[in-house]
């Protein structure tokens, strides 16, 4: 009888803790604070290091997001700073490590992903109905030794992100995006951990990111977060003082 009865708990489990992908998104969205708090910050600034190539150089990095749709990253090593930023319409960059110290617009496979972590920043599971995303809940999977809730999530235009959240706590520990660009399949991980609260709200202040297949991973390490800072539209808008360079 004990075993029928742990054979009938057995198979009651996965029903029991079974979600839908509108719950998840719905937990996920609590677990950061509440669709209010989200909402109420209109801009964020992250301040902190990012680490390439093994570890080996460490850059001074600052980003800055804006809503509904502006984000711009400036990286700093030597007294170098390497700029890229969208303002919801068309990215660009000034990359001085390349000999370059004009900006430059970016193609638009090249701002495809900072349209994304714009729209993004708070997650793709937030408002995605308003954004148009597709939600499927895939199941669970072992990532690092923790069971993660994995979303699909279909943007409008063909690409998809594959989301993993924490099963206690709901937040994101890893997303994989999948884009084409420039006509070639690109899947870059990124893990997220570190998590605090920015006026009233769960942020991520560590990433680990890659392209799936290379052992070089970028690390991102923040240290200081605000929110609702001053942001003007032309910190991210193209410098119409300096003369265009094509993208390439």
């Amino acid at each position: 009888m004990l075993r029928t009865i742990a054979a009938l708990l057995a198979l009651a489990t996965p029903t029991a803790f079974a979600y839908t992908a509108a719950e998840l998104a719905t937990k996920n969205v609590e677990a950061k604070g509440g669709i209010d708090k989200i909402d109420a910050i209109k801009s964020l600034r992250l301040a902190g290091t990012l680490r390439i190539n093994g570890d080996t150089l460490e850059l001074a990095l600052v980003t800055l997001v804006k809503r509904p749709h502006s984000i711009r990253s400036d990286a700093t090593l030597q007294a170098l700073t390497v700029v890229q930023a969208y303002d919801g319409t068309a990215a660009w960059q000034i990359n001085p490590f390349q000999g370059r110290k004009d900006p430059e617009r970016m193609s638009s496979d090249d701002a495809k992903g900072f349209a994304e972590d714009a729209q993004d920043f708070d997650g793709a599971l937030v408002d995605y109905q308003k954004k148009g995303y597709t939600l499927d809940y895939l199941g669970t999977e072992d990532i690092d030794g923790t069971e993660a809730h994995k979303l699909r999530v279909t943007r409008p235009n063909g690409d998809i992100t594959y989301v993993y959240l924490d099963p206690d706590a709901f937040l994101e520990i890893r997303t994989i995006d999948r884009r084409i660009e420039h006509g070639v399949p690109n899947e870059t991980i990124t893990d997220y951990g570190d998590y605090e609260k920015v006026d009233g709200v769960y942020i991520p202040l560590s990433r680990e990111f890659w392209t799936k297949g290379s052992s070089d991973h970028q690390k991102i390490q923040f240290d200081k977060a605000q929110a609702n800072v001053a942001a003007e539209d032309t910190e991210f808008q193209f410098p119409a003082s300096r003369p265009a360079t094509p993208a390439k």
